[in-house]
């Protein structure tokens, strides 16, 4: 069972999506974002599957949570440094985690 000592170790931030782009090396589908995640953490790389819900253009500008304290996993080409946080829908495809208020600070911590 997790503790909460286990839960404080994640770094959960909050983001915003500056560029997405089409990752076609990717096993399966995926976009390749840029995400800011403020001063404290900056800009950061992840490969997210999420292509059956979203639109790139959509993507630009949305705030989501990633974990941003796991050692980058290369994905093909690509060092992805970031766990972009999503939960399935019914078909299996990725939904992503975000604030309900699009005023969530930039690189605030999720507690």
């Amino acid at each position: 069972m997790a503790t909460i000592e286990d839960f404080q170790k994640l770094d959960i931030r909050v983001g915003k999506i500056i560029e997405v782009n089409d990752f076609p090396e990717a096993k399966k589908p995926a976009y390749k974002l840029k995400i800011d995640f403020g001063s404290e953490v900056g800009i950061k790389n992840s490969s997210a599957q999420i292509v059956a819900l979203y639109q790139k253009e959509e993507l630009l500008g949305k705030i989501v949570l990633g974990v941003v304290n796991f050692p980058p996993r290369r994905i093909g080409p690509f060092d992805s440094e970031v766990l972009t946080l999503g939960v399935p829908d019914s078909e299996g495809r990725v939904i992503l985690i975000r604030p309900d208020k699009d005023s969530a600070i930039i690189g605030g911590k999720l507690f």
